[in-house]
């Protein structure tokens, strides 16, 4: 007993001696380190909209949009609080810009999406081409381009932003710079970015600068008139139901580089096995009620809701009308790191 004793103190007088040169025993840590399976403290959770517009409305009376230069409620995950992230790679935040503001242009290095949740006839420039968004209108921001917003309408306007955010800090990436005006020269509008690569089509000429698509504006009228013609025609995964993913018109590979984003549609009624995957992903309804069972957990939806479901924890989708929901998720980057794994159970 007394030898096993005063090998742990030579063990102990050891690691301190090194502790001092930032050194570490690896066969201390290497349990917490390397796990077996994904161990993240992402935890599910699910934002109703009734309470995430109230807070907006009560946010549009305490502060500008100029002054806040986003007016935006970080939707922060319970496992990750005061970290300002939804999972341990992606940021989601609700965004309300009122009547005649205009959020000032900037630009990073993050990359952007924009899902439009409320109201039509507010805009983004992005690069001096602009675009008015309606609901369930996906719109992409690509790194390091000059963005502005504004709401010429008369009628809120609220969107979710998703960001790379903090894969960009791991990184030590992270850029930022303020436009010389609050609003962009517009140069030109989303029905000539749509000619030029919204048909299965390019210019002649175009040669991509970015991995991102150079199409930054997907209308949801397009998308929902996709999924309901596959409904129509063919039968639903046992799992997700009728599912499409965003891609980049000229390569056919993913609309961002860093965030995957999709579209489904869950037929009234389904109730779909169960699924995981490594990617972590942030859901947000645009039609129907239905529910996400995670863990045992029955987080029921309805339209506009946020929810999240953390990496490698089992779920299971389920509808009570026809719903449509859009995702993001770390994917293109698992993908290209030969990390990503699914498993239907």
């Amino acid at each position: 007993m007394q030898a096993v004793q005063d090998q742990k103190e030579l063990r102990q007088s050891f690691y301190d001696k090194i502790d001092s040169s930032n050194v570490t025993p690896l066969w201390e840590v290497l349990h917490s380190v390397i796990t077996r399976e994904p161990n993240t403290p992402c935890l599910p959770y699910l934002w109703k909209w009734a309470d995430v517009q109230g807070w907006l409305e009560e946010a549009g009376k305490l502060i500008t949009a100029q002054e806040a230069e986003r007016r935006v409620l970080v939707l922060e995950n319970p496992g990750l609080r005061g970290r300002t992230r939804v999972t341990h790679s992606l940021y989601a935040g609700m965004q309300l810009i009122l009547p005649g503001e205009v959020a000032p242009a900037h630009r990073h290095t993050q990359s952007a999406l924009r899902f439009i949740m409320q109201g039509s006839g507010a805009y983004t420039a992005v690069n001096g081409e602009k675009v008015t968004m309606s609901v369930g209108d996906f719109v992409i921001t690509p790194s390091w381009t000059f963005h502005d917003h504004g709401n010429p309408s008369s009628e809120p306007m609220i969107w979710l932003d998703g960001l790379d955010v903090p894969i960009v800090e791991l990184l030590d990436a992270q850029f930022m710079e303020g436009g010389s005006q609050a609003s962009q020269e517009i140069t030109s509008g989303a029905n000539v970015n749509f000619a030029e690569f919204g048909h299965t089509m390019k210019p002649v000429s175009y040669q991509p600068r970015s991995q991102t698509s150079p199409l930054f504006w997907y209308p949801y009228e397009r998308t929902r008139e996709a999924l309901e013609t596959l409904k129509q025609h063919g039968e639903p995964h046992s799992c997700w139901g009728y599912k499409l993913q965003y891609t980049n018109p000229v390569t056919g590979g993913w609309a961002m580089p860093s965030i995957g984003t999709f579209m489904q549609l869950l037929p009234a009624g389904f109730k779909g096995g169960g699924y995981r995957s490594t990617d972590s992903t942030v859901y947000a309804v645009v039609e129907g009620t239905g529910r996400c069972i995670i863990g045992g957990q029955p987080l029921a939806f309805g339209p506009k809701d946020v929810f999240v479901c953390p990496s490698w924890m089992p779920y299971q989708l389920e509808a009570d009308s026809d719903a449509v929901l859009f995702s993001y998720s770390d994917r293109p980057v698992q993908q290209a790191l030969d990390l990503w794994r699914e498993a239907i159970i």
